[in-house]
């Protein structure tokens, strides 16, 4: 399966698991973010937006922050930034989407692929934007090679046997990071996510910390691809309460619930054992 990351616009979804938010000390971010049911998800962030800068006149009138412009993906590692004491893993699922646009809005999503991704996280306050905790430059993020190809986007796709294990490697010892989830337990999923993902795509606001995405996507020439991930787990009291230190190995891995256990898959990691092609794995150095 051939893609190209560095051309796609990409996204992450807030508040797409309940409880992750609180656990994460953010649900204050979005107090006055108003949604259509209580299990909303909250808004869509960038954290990679292909835009390019020709002259120092279309620098003054861009409406993209120049750091998102900044390739963040690395699949084999994660720079700490500089000056920051407190960064933490984000289990997610993630898709890549073909886009069908219609006068400079997203008319249809086609969901491709899936696989593990990592939307690590600054836990910091004061940031007006998600994106500012997201993306810090090189190497702050997170995807795996290893996708899967999507059959439908439905219950009754490949999808809905998959589910979200994750670990912290420290030393010789494997902690289990997130709470092991059923990718079909996302609080929006499918075409109820798909219709979501639409709407603020096109009409989401500059408003809180939310950010008006499709001016983004319009600069970045509507990109014919996009990458979301859909939501980060919940943690475990372990994930909760520690942080990624210099040395540390976060993995995030999406394995089929008829074919493998939580256990098989932990086992295996602490083994050492490949796992087969079914299996989406990110694997990432944490590097001072």
């Amino acid at each position: 399966m051939k893609f190209d990351l560095t051309k796609m616009a990409t996204f992450g979804v807030a508040g797409n698991f309940t409880g992750h938010l609180e656990q994460a000390g953010e649900a204050s971010d979005f107090v006055n973010v108003k949604t259509k049911e209580a299990i909303a998800p909250k808004a869509m962030f960038p954290t990679y937006i292909p835009f390019k800068q020709s002259s120092d006149k279309e620098c003054k009138n861009q409406v993209t922050p120049a750091f998102l412009s900044k390739f963040p993906f690395d699949e084999n590692k994660i720079i700490y930034p500089a000056g920051e004491q407190k960064i933490q893993l984000e289990p997610e699922c993630a898709i890549i989407f073909d886009v069908k646009w219609n006068d400079g809005k997203v008319e249809k999503l086609s969901p491709l692929f899936f696989g593990a991704s990592n939307d690590c996280s600054i836990r910091k306050e004061g940031a007006k934007k998600i994106s500012q905790k997201k993306n810090w430059g090189e190497s702050s993020k997170g995807f795996s090679s290893q996708l899967i190809s999507i059959d439908r986007f439905d219950a009754e796709g490949i999808l809905n046997r998959y589910r979200i294990a994750s670990f912290m490697i420290r030393g010789n010892e494997v902690f289990t990071y997130g709470e092991d989830s059923a990718v079909r337990d996302y609080s929006y999923m499918y075409e109820k996510l798909n219709e979501w993902m639409i709407e603020k795509l096109n009409g989401q606001k500059d408003e809180g910390p939310a950010e008006n995405i499709n001016s983004y996507l319009n600069e970045a020439g509507c990109p014919e691809q996009i990458m979301i991930s859909i939501g980060a787990t919940r943690y475990t009291e372990f994930g909760e309460t520690n942080f990624l230190n210099g040395g540390d190995e976060s993995v995030v891995i999406l394995y089929p619930e008829d074919k493998y256990t939580f256990d098989v898959i932990k086992s295996g990691l602490e083994k050492g054992i490949s796992f087969d092609t079914d299996v989406s794995v990110l694997r990432q150095k944490i590097v001072l």
